[in-house]
């Protein structure tokens, strides 16, 4: 081995399975030095960092969680791609230490394609607690690489797995690792070997590697010979794969699967020492998993949790979110009698004061709100109850067709749809994908957050969290409803089973949960302070014109505009042209009806609630609230399962979406009517 150039930068893959603690890993080398776009081509989700150490930048790149480099998902693509194409200058192969068997047919796979490898035994703390001891040395030496036991969550090992990947990362070379897959698959893969050498090909990957990936059937490593080169292997190909269906009868991929587990499990046998008595006795997960998993107990407990989760949220933020309205009302009326002492327009102090200040300050306002429940949900991920609610409501959401691993990305729908619907590339089949997308949209956002918010602090002051906790828990139930429909129209076929791994619990990490509650509220800032202060001018500008009309009137263009919809929303009970203008200035971004609505009818919370009393009543304000739950999805969101799906998906989610949260809205007032009557 080589060692390359001093100051050279090095590139760092994380690769691991699921729940292994990978992205952990990744924040706490990187720390604050990260950012996150697409994959070049597609939406998943591209996390970069970086960190120094003796002179050398070292970029790392956290990869999609994924179990093999068997491609059956678009997360999984995206790793494997990235891995054989890219070639980074090493690869950080995080492993969970208690589960390690499983973990390394992962790690045999890196190795056979000849990767610098560091291997990672992350949570070594857990598995010291089930009597797992493991020798690392050993390990290293077995497979000749590197090995560094770190608790991630805690900070230990960190500098030596830095130190390792630097060293890893200057050095050149290294030889692929060889399982014996028996005679058959050997003779077969040697036989493609030589047809690679007759073309004169070089891919620049190991020719055993191709050979036996070719043997297992994926088609697509043929991509990286020429045109010349594939036509002789395709031939020898499929004589090859023939001969070897005859001879196994449990296909070649099992074959071959069996052969990697038996050298993962051949090599624990000799590294892994197991305390029996630590061993048998029950883990605290165990222990929690009687209940939280429960066939019976398991979803009235996930239903309490969310409950408890909103009464939290509007508990303690409602004190906050007094403070920060207090301010933007002193802001808006200093920023008005500053502006009149210098003698500026009226115009002018009423941009700032009713456009700028009511509108964006009006959804500013629910920060508090907004973070409390990122807050919580950050919580629920990191601890690891998340996988367990998606376990308890897998049989649930089978009977309505729906897959169990759906659960994930519908409940990412409670931050923000956008990612929710990005997340449904974990879903191995299409039909499964695109209805998940096609429901994603009904759950409840935190962009909807502010107005369940303003409305139920206006009209239920008193039951405020249980009013929000119905409208999220209709929004799953219309989600199920639909899904059944569409899986019996659209997407015949029965759901594959779920597979998922339960994570042991942990006490989430406070930095963690801090920094993802400050980054994605800061997303929802970052809308507040672009899209949806643009939007107000814009909608205050349209309330101003024609010049002489009298501001936020039904003669201005604005109320004009909502004369149109009005007549459409009266038999939901909010029939007046501002809750019109509202709900349309809420298809750009649904923190939007509140900013107009603050723009339109009053600055502050206490002017906008008593202009809120004057137009509706508490059965009308609960159907306005439901009317913004399921109407159409903001632009973003449309646009996302455009990308996702396609056009055709995306006019369909809109236009249904639309005709029911009409249909629903109308049925709260018209039913709560007949039973007042």
């Amino acid at each position: 081995m080589t060692a390359f150039p001093a100051k050279r930068r090095i590139r760092v893959a994380i690769a691991g399975n699921p729940n292994s603690g990978k992205t952990t890993i990744f924040n706490a080398l990187t720390g604050s030095s990260q950012h996150v776009g697409n994959w070049p081509g597609v939406t998943v989700e591209r996390k970069e960092g970086r960190f120094s150490f003796q002179g050398h930048e070292v970029e790392v790149v956290d990869l999609p969680g994924t179990y093999s480099l068997t491609v059956y998902s678009l997360d999984e693509k995206v790793a494997h791609d990235y891995l054989v194409r890219e070639r980074p200058d090493a690869v950080l192969a995080v492993v969970d230490a208690a589960n390690l068997e499983r973990n390394l047919y992962l790690v045999v796979q890196l190795l056979e394609l000849g990767a610098r490898v560091v291997l990672d035994l992350n949570m070594s703390d857990v598995a010291e607690k089930q009597g797992t001891a493991i020798d690392a040395a050993g390990l290293g030496r077995a497979l000749n690489l590197p090995v560094v036991a770190t608790v991630a969550s805690r900070g230990q090992g960190l500098d030596d797995l830095r130190r390792a990947l630097h060293d890893a990362g200057r050095t050149e070379g290294g030889s692929a690792l060889h399982v014996d897959y028996g005679p058959d698959i050997e003779a077969e893969a040697a036989a493609l070997e030589s047809v690679m050498a007759g073309c004169g090909d070089a891919p620049g990957l190991p020719r055993r590697w191709l050979a036996l990936r070719l043997l297992e059937g994926d088609a697509d490593e043929l991509h990286h010979f020429s045109p010349a080169c594939r036509e002789a292997l395709e031939p020898a190909l499929g004589r090859a794969r023939a001969r070897l269906e005859s001879r196994l009868p449990g296909g070649i991929e099992a074959a071959m699967v069996q052969r990697r587990h038996a050298y993962a499990h051949g090599l624990v046998h000799e590294v892994v020492r197991e305390d029996q008595d630590t061993e048998a006795k029950p883990t605290v997960s165990d222990r929690i998993d009687r209940v939280a998993t429960h066939a019976w107990f398991g979803v009235p407990l996930f239903l309490a949790v969310m409950g408890l989760a909103f009464f939290v949220v509007f508990r303690a933020g409602a004190p906050l979110a007094d403070l920060v309205d207090a301010g933007f009302g002193r802001l808006a009326a200093a920023a008005a009698a500053l502006l009149a002492a210098a003698h500026a327009p009226e115009w002018v102090g009423s941009l700032v004061a009713d456009g700028l200040i009511g509108g964006v300050g009006s959804v500013l306002v629910f920060v508090p709100n907004v973070a409390l429940l990122f807050l919580v949900i950050s919580f629920l991920e990191d601890s690891g109850y998340m996988a367990r609610a998606a376990f308890v409501m897998d049989r649930f959401m089978h009977a309505l067709g729906l897959h169990g691993k759906s659960f994930i990305p519908l409940m990412m729908g409670f931050g923000c749809c956008v990612p929710a619907i990005l997340a449904t590339r974990t879903l191995d089949a299409r039909k499964d994908r695109l209805l998940t997308i096609l429901i994603s949209p009904l759950m409840s956002c935190s962009a909807r957050l502010p107005i369940y918010t303003l409305f139920a602090a206006a009209f239920f002051p008193r039951r405020q969290w249980l009013v929000v906790f119905s409208l999220y828990l209709l929004g799953i139930l219309l989600a199920l409803v639909v899904a059944r429909v569409a899986r019996r129209l659209l997407f015949r076929g029965e759901a594959a089973p779920l597979i998922i791994e339960l994570p042991p619990y942990h006490a989430p990490v406070l930095r963690h949960l801090l920094r993802h509650t400050v980054q994605r509220t800061g997303m929802f800032l970052r809308k507040a302070g672009t899209t949806i202060a643009l939007a107000v001018v814009l909608l205050w500008l349209l309330a101003r014109l024609p010049w002489g009309a009298s501001y936020a009137s039904e003669g201005t263009l604005i109320g004009r505009i909502g004369s149109l919809l009005a007549p459409l929303f009266a038999p939901a009970g909010f029939g007046f042209w501002q809750a019109g203008v509202s709900l349309l200035a809420g298809i750009v971004a649904k923190e939007l009806v509140v900013g107009t609505m603050g723009t339109l009818m009053g600055n502050g919370s206490q002017g906008l609630t008593a202009a809120l009393h004057a137009q509706f009543t508490p059965l009308t304000a609960y159907a306005f609230m439901a009317m913004s739950l399921i109407y159409v999805p903001c632009v973003a969101t449309i646009a996302a399962i455009r990308r996702e799906a396609g056009g055709r998906w995306a006019l369909l989610a809109t236009g249904y979406s639309l005709a029911l949260g009409w249909v629903v809205a109308v049925a709260i007032n018209q039913l709560g009517r007949l039973m007042v009557h």
